[in-house]
């Protein structure tokens, strides 16, 4: 699914304009970024939460030549689906 798919998806799902989906969506992305920097976790309802972590430095291996190489600390995002979600897609009884 494209981009432009999705935002057609969620508009027809929701009786919006394509052109409001893509303002809301720019809108969460501005406001999700800016909670992240100063809170470092967002709830996002029933899809889970997302937040910063972060990732100490570590030895790695390059992959086309084998050679050791290290990987410095950073800070990634992290998304956890909530119950709901996980539930969703790990029913008992398959």
């Amino acid at each position: 699914m494209t981009q432009a798919q999705f935002f057609q998806a969620v508009a027809e799902a929701s009786n919006l304009k394509k052109t409001q989906v893509k303002e809301v969506f720019a809108a969460l992305e501005g406001l999700v970024t800016k909670r992240l920097r100063n809170e470092g976790k967002i709830p996002l309802g029933g899809l889970g939460a997302v937040k910063l972590v972060n990732r100490k430095a570590r030895m790695g291996r390059n992959p086309a030549t084998g050679e050791a190489i290290k990987i410095p600390a950073k800070t990634v995002i992290k998304i956890t689906p909530s119950k709901t979600m996980k539930d969703a897609f790990n029913k008992k009884g398959k």
